[in-house]
């Protein structure tokens, strides 16, 4: 693909996982890992979940600059109009929601596990465009490579960690769980899983067309 193609690629897929995030966060059963702390600091204070992601965002891209030194580059700073677009699209998703009301905890579930298929699908665009990280996973990237562990194991280890901080915040600010429960759980086991579906899908039926026509396949003239 060009590379015009791939950013327009990766802009759909960061809109279709600001919808994914606000999907989830309707559902009033928590939030994605990565959003629960601006989620609970917005409950808090007069800043839409949107203006709290960009500022976390910023955060973890200050991280980056500490972890990496040296080898942090230009490019990284692409994060920072990215994290801005996020945010507002996060913003104009949850506006453009407002019309879900989940009330029964059956129909909560249901927008739950709708959000988390709508954010997986964003992550796998993210991904397929390859032409930029958002913060979260930026930052995941850049411990891993400081401290050579394993980008799965330091991601499940961020995404607890966030999930803990969030937590704590709740009970300091509300005297419980707010903006954190099972559903930032689900979120978390689900994305994942889901976000690689469709490119194990392609891959599968791409060898399945490769074994059904040889001839196109092979290399041999």
């Amino acid at each position: 693909m060009s590379k015009r193609k791939r950013y327009a690629i990766f802009l759909i897929g960061l809109f279709v996982n600001s919808l994914g995030v606000s999907m989830i966060t309707k559902a009033s059963l928590g939030t994605s890992p990565i959003s629960s702390i601006p989620y609970v600091l917005s409950l808090k204070f007069p800043f839409t979940l949107g203006e709290f992601t960009i500022f976390f965002s910023l955060f973890l891209i200050l991280l980056q600059l500490l972890i990496l030194r040296r080898n942090f580059k230009a490019e990284h700073l692409l994060q920072i109009p990215i994290s801005v677009l996020f945010g507002y699209f996060i913003d104009l998703s949850m506006v453009l929601l407002t019309f879900i009301d989940l009330r029964s905890y059956f129909v909560q579930i249901a927008g739950l596990l709708c959000g988390c298929v709508i954010l997986g699908f964003g992550v796998y665009l993210e991904m397929a465009a390859d032409v930029a990280m958002l913060p979260g996973e930026s930052f995941v990237r850049a411990v891993a490579a400081t401290w050579n562990t394993e980008f799965g194991t330091t991601k499940i280890v961020f995404d607890v960690s966030m999930t803990g901080i969030a937590a704590l915040l709740s009970f300091g600010y509300f005297g419980g769980l707010n903006g954190v429960r099972e559903g930032t759980v689900i979120a978390a086991l689900l994305v994942g899983s889901i976000a690689r579906l469709p490119g194990r899908i392609l891959t599968s039926k791409a060898k399945q067309e490769q074994t059904e026509n040889p001839v196109f396949s092979s290399s041999k003239p």
